[in-house]
């Protein structure tokens, strides 16, 4: 990994929209896209005019999936570490192509942009959208996707030679839909303090747990919560809130959110997994949660959007028999819309007080 490269240098081979740019060309383009462009292209220009002022950082919004959205700041090396990490790890190539479809308000769009300036990759733009490819005929080295967009592109993801997919989990169907395609599907663990995905997992090859970026290590914290050690791309250690269990340095499985997790009459529950089961019986958006219980401390629910017969949806899953005893919901509740962060993640908490109890 080139570790003295600069964030000050565009690599010579860089091509936005198929035309290539020095630095200073390149802040042209910015300046045109903020006046003359619209509202995503407006995004893409202020980035890049961030980028390439003089400050050696960067301010960058998280996404508010773990609490309150709040802005901080990213050192721009660090940016570029992360960027050259990911060009190891998936074997890129000055000259690949790949294709921009994630907002750049977010980590996720801006290093699609950092990636291509300090690799040398060809990089087209779309507006973010929920189809990104419906317009798309071309076809890429390299691709990032969430997995809505993922899951709305199943016909045409085989114009990319490798995809990575974060944001949020992949559910069971959709994990067995793309690890039938020639594409390399990459599900990715990550969040904006450590520069996008430090861990990913390839759908492809069916294994469950996630393997370290290069550099990067992994322990555990009392609570059973995986902290991560990455000094490239951040000075201290990353404390996390998500259960783990833990393979090797290097290697993990994850379990569920420390903050998610259910206590039910002493039997730990971790939403997510049971969220996973559920998929395929629920057309509806929904989660799994907790609300208090005399007898159990704890106990567990299913809260839907929309509507749905709860009467007929308790009656096949007791008949599929998909869920062990503990798993089994006490209540499922239904409301009219979920409450969500600018990047769609459910609020449970928020959601959970607006139940009818």
């Amino acid at each position: 990994m080139e570790v003295n490269r600069s964030y000050r240098d565009i690599h010579p081979k860089f091509k936005l929209n198929g035309v290539g740019y020095n630095l200073e060309a390149l802040k042209e383009v910015a300046y045109s896209l903020i006046k003359e462009g619209e509202l995503y292209e407006r995004s893409i220009g202020n980035f890049l005019m961030d980028w390439l002022n003089p400050k050696n950082t960067i301010a960058v919004k998280t996404s508010g999936s773990t609490g309150t959205p709040k802005v901080i700041q990213l050192q721009k090396q660090q940016m570029v570490h992360s960027a050259l990490a990911t060009g190891t790890y998936f074997a890129l190539q000055a000259g690949d192509r790949t294709l921009l479809c994630l907002p750049t308000e977010y980590i996720a769009g801006k290093m699609m942009l950092v990636r291509a300036m300090v690799l040398g990759l060809e990089l087209d733009y779309v507006r973010s959208s929920s189809y990104p490819l419906a317009q798309i005929e071309k076809e890429y080295d390299f691709g990032a996707m969430v997995p809505l967009q993922l899951g709305n592109s199943l016909n045409k993801m085989e114009q990319f030679r490798t995809l990575i997919v974060g944001g949020a989990p992949l559910s069971d169907p959709l994990r067995q839909q793309v690890g039938t395609k020639s594409t390399r599907v990459y599900e990715t663990y990550g969040m904006t303090e450590t520069i996008t995905h430090i861990a990913v997992r390839e759908i492809n090859t069916g294994n469950p747990h996630f393997s370290a970026m290069p550099n990067v290590q992994f322990t555990k914290d009392e609570r059973g919560c995986l902290i991560i050690t990455a000094p490239m791309i951040s000075t201290e250690p990353v404390a996390t809130n998500d259960m783990v269990h833990l393979i090797s340095k290097t290697e993990f499985k994850w379990l569920g959110r420390y903050d998610n997790v259910i206590n039910s009459g002493g039997v730990k529950l971790f939403p997510e997994q049971i969220e996973a089961k559920l998929v395929p019986f629920i057309p509806n958006p929904f989660f799994v949660a907790s609300l208090p219980d005399q007898a159990l401390g704890q106990k567990l629910i299913v809260a839907l959007e929309g509507t749905i017969d709860l009467h007929e949806l308790e009656s096949t899953l007791k008949s599929e028999g998909v869920l062990e005893r503990f798993e089994f919901p006490k209540e499922l509740y239904t409301l009219p819309k979920f409450l969500k962060t600018d990047t769609g993640k459910i609020r449970r908490k928020e959601t959970i007080a607006l139940l009818d109890i």
